[in-house]
């Protein structure tokens, strides 16, 4: 019995893939009347009627389905007939252009902007991307924006996110809020030490400084071992360590690497204090224009979907029917807005396949903000 079944529903298969393409065929001849008629592709007052349409004249038990599956039918075909007619989104063209001009070889030498001073894990992860760049230092991320957008700099590195803290939020917010791209990144191990002046005994610290995503990577080690020390957060792990050093105090310690301690004559107390050994900050490489080097296999963008049932679902749906795996997800609020969202994606896909092609073409038109931060390898 079941094997009938099965058989039943192959037939069924078979006549519905036969009347599908036959629908897409006749969506090119709707496509090229449109083209030669100066008229846009998506109609949302004809998909709108169209929707209402199937749910009349469904089997209430049914409608819901129906209306999910006409609704990926719809976007099949309008991506259909902007690949025919040759109508891909300005994104999709940018991409094209950037993939055409970008040199083949990632530059060697440049001057790139890093937060912090001498010997913060920014300007590690900046000599990894370069081999001799010359490095601005700026007191916060907004500064190595500005350096970059004042062509100060070519390029900026920053922190993004970490294993063990998270996200770098404000980095994610500035990457919102200009207009640059990202054409590389790299997960670097983060050890973190306690750093004092020379001398000074475990028992005389009373206050702790370093960046708060480095106190958040030591938490458990803070509240176990100095559960009565003030903890302060500054702006760098190496300006921690600068601090101390300048101020000669035997109180005051700083959490930072091995390589904040040589640069600033400072002792270590206690090596990888850091609550995790599993502990990587991933930095990325920015820069104003789009760049987009050989290899690139891996995509980061954000998005705002409209506010209707089900579009972050067709955002998603639109990644598994084309066999893109998500790597990151996640929402940050629209500062100044009420509890309006925005999704950042970290996808795994080669910028030169067609189902990247079909990604940005498809998800851009979903959403009523997309910014593409750009496709890059990650080392």
């Amino acid at each position: 019995m079941l094997q009938q079944y099965r058989e039943q529903i192959d037939k069924i298969n078979e006549e519905l893939i036969r009347l599908l393409e036959e629908r897409m065929h006749v969506s090119e001849q709707i496509a090229e009347y449109k083209a030669a008629n100066g008229m846009r592709i998506v109609d949302p007052v004809r998909e709108h009627q169209l929707l209402e349409e199937v749910t009349e004249t469904s089997d209430p038990e049914f409608a819901y389905y129906n209306r999910m599956i006409f609704s990926t039918l719809m976007e099949m075909s309008a991506d259909h007939q902007r690949k025919v007619t040759g109508q891909e989104p300005g994104i999709v063209e940018e991409i094209r252009s950037a993939l055409s001009n970008t040199a083949h070889i990632f530059p060697e030498y440049a001057t790139v902007a890093c937060q912090g001073v001498q010997g913060a894990y920014s300007q590690e992860a900046a000599e990894k991307f370069f081999k001799m760049p010359k490095i601005v230092f700026t007191k916060n991320f907004r500064g190595v924006f500005a350096a970059v957008q004042s062509g100060l700099c070519r390029y900026g590195v920053l922190p993004i996110e970490n294993s063990t803290a998270g996200s770098v939020n404000q980095v994610y917010d500035l990457l919102a809020e200009y207009d640059f791209h990202i054409v590389k990144s790299i997960r670097i191990r983060i050890d973190h030490c306690l750093l004092v002046n020379a001398g000074v005994r475990r028992e005389e610290v009373r206050e702790i400084l370093s960046h708060e995503q480095a106190l958040a990577q030591c938490e458990e080690y803070l509240r176990r071992e100095f559960p009565a020390a003030k903890i302060v957060a500054c702006e760098n792990t190496a300006e921690a360590a600068r601090q101390v050093a300048a101020s000669g105090r035997r109180d005051l310690a700083a959490l930072g690497s091995a390589v904040n301690g040589r640069v600033y004559g400072l002792d270590c107390l206690e090596k990888s204090v850091q609550d995790s050994d599993n502990n990587y900050t991933r930095f990325i490489c920015i820069t104003k224009p789009l760049e987009i080097y050989p290899g690139a296999n891996k995509t980061s963008f954000l998005c705002v979907t409209n506010h209707t049932p089900g579009s972050l679902y067709r955002v998603l749906a639109c990644f598994n029917s084309l066999g893109i795996n998500i790597l990151k997800l996640e929402s940050r609020p629209i500062p100044g807005s009420d509890f309006d969202f925005r999704f950042y994606f970290d996808i795994e896909e080669s910028v030169y396949t067609e189902q990247f092609v079909r990604a940005m073409s498809q998800i851009s038109d979903h959403c009523k903000e997309f910014r593409y931060f750009g496709s890059y390898i990650e080392l």
